[in-house]
């Protein structure tokens, strides 16, 4: 994974990027037109479902996907729950990291992993905690919005020829749970990154402890290799650097109502289609896409103090998860 270089094409992921551009954009656009654009900011995190099993045919996504939502939401319903004291929302962060890392793992989920689970559980508190949204109404628009992308991705089942494919059994999608050496060391990588990224939170800033937790286990990602986390970490500190200041860029045109849901509908499908290609490249499209997102739902976007923080939690969590790869034998290293 160089940084000058793509890399190889996996099949067509048009179809993927448009499934999550329209999850984000048609929220955001609806309720900003009934004169919600709150909800509609939740509502666009449930585009976070169609992430995963990206490459499984749709019958067998119709399967899986509601995992996904599911986890989505109850990691929601936990940081919502929690929003209201620093320290159990830290703690928190460590039981989401680890439980969502051991189910996705154990059941082979794929990529993206335990990521999102964490971000939304974040996300959520802080949401919670800066916003006078009720606490029901947040998760409420949250599972509308994962129900609305999940429809969106099973849209195909239109054509016959989807429904022409024969569904495989559940226990066959996501088999386990079961842990093979690898994904033993990748859930111990997430378990030392999560609390020892709260740490070091809480010594930064208690509140944004869940973006150094969600970079570092963004790092480690799905692959049990020492020079993917290496590769990945720096892939992560300089993408975000570079997004970072083209979320500067676009919060000078202050954008807001239909032109933020159009924005951040392009952004998300340009991210899903290079992300498989080149991490820093799509990090430099997911930075100003989260960051966008996040300060229209609190209500302080264009700011530059939060841009400035999220490459500093960045940097910190990148590097250690990029250091937790040191816990990887070296390539062609007897493992005993």
């Amino acid at each position: 994974m160089s940084l000058f270089a793509l890399a190889p094409k996996r099949g067509p992921r048009w179809h993927l990027a448009t499934q999550a551009a329209l999850g984000i954009a048609v929220p955001i656009a609806v309720m900003t037109l009934i004169g919600e654009p709150s909800l509609g900011y939740i509502a666009a995190s449930g585009a976070f479902t169609v992430l995963f099993a990206g490459t499984a045919p749709v019958i067998d996504r119709a399967r899986i996907l509601p995992f996904v939502a599911a986890g989505l939401v109850a990691s929601a319903t936990l940081g919502v729950a929690l929003s209201a004291n620093a320290w159990l929302v830290s703690i928190g962060v460590v039981v989401v990291a680890i439980v969502s890392a051991a189910l996705a793992f154990g059941f082979r989920l794929g990529p993206p992993g335990p990521l999102f689970f964490v971000l939304v559980f974040g996300l959520s508190a802080h949401v919670i905690a800066s916003s006078p949204i009720a606490p029901l109404v947040y998760i409420a628009a949250l599972a509308a919005g994962c129900l609305f992308s999940y429809l969106v991705a099973m849209a195909p089942l239109l054509l016959p020829r989807s429904r022409r494919i024969t569904a495989r059994p559940l226990r066959e999608l996501l088999p386990g749970p079961a842990f093979t050496p690898d994904s033993r060391m990748l859930l111990m990588r997430v378990a030392i990154v999560a609390v020892i990224g709260v740490l070091l939170g809480l010594v930064i800033d208690p509140t944004r402890t869940y973006w150094i937790v969600g970079s570092a286990v963004a790092v480690i990602g799905v692959a049990a290799a020492r020079r993917a986390a290496v590769q990945r970490g720096l892939h992560r500190m300089l993408g975000t650097v570079v997004g970072a200041g083209v979320y500067a860029l676009l919060a000078l045109l202050h954008p807001s109502g239909l032109w933020l849901a159009l924005l951040l509908g392009a952004l998300q499908f340009t991210i899903e289609l290079v992300v498989v290609r080149h991490y820093a490249l799509a990090l430099v499209f997911i930075t100003p896409l989260v960051l966008l997102l996040t300060g229209a739902a609190t209500g302080d976007i264009g700011s530059m103090d939060v841009a400035f923080e999220r490459i500093v939690d960045t940097v910190v969590g990148a590097a250690l998860g990029a250091a937790s790869g040191l816990l990887h034998p070296r390539a062609g290293a007897k493992t005993g």
